[in-house]
């Protein structure tokens, strides 16, 4: 019981820190490059995450991005049909990609 009220009382601790100074986030300005196939990723994966998340794997081969629109799919649920699974890795590969199939 003892460790319980300890835990609880170090937890709310933290509900108490104070900053003098004006805390501001920094703004993080991502590229987006638009083409062919933007609306795939636009409808498919912008829903779940932040471009950013695209960007910061960066350059990648076609079989890295396949394979991560793959995982989406089969891990995340992510509702992308055929179509739109090749839309997204031609996309990604085009404007993201390092020029190599593997």
């Amino acid at each position: 019981m003892k460790k319980i009220v300890l835990l609880s009382i170090l937890a709310l601790t933290t509900l108490f820190a104070q900053v003098d100074e004006k805390v501001e986030v920094p703004y993080m300005p991502y590229e987006i490059k638009m083409g062919k196939g933007f609306d795939a990723i636009e409808a498919n994966c912008l829903m779940c995450h932040s471009f950013g998340y695209i960007i910061n794997q960066g350059p990648q081969s076609r079989q890295f991005w396949h394979e991560k629109v793959v995982k989406m799919i089969h891990h995340f649920k992510a509702p992308i049909d055929k179509e739109a699974e090749i839309a997204t890795t031609n996309y990604l590969f085009e404007h993201y990609g390092n020029g190599k199939e593997k």
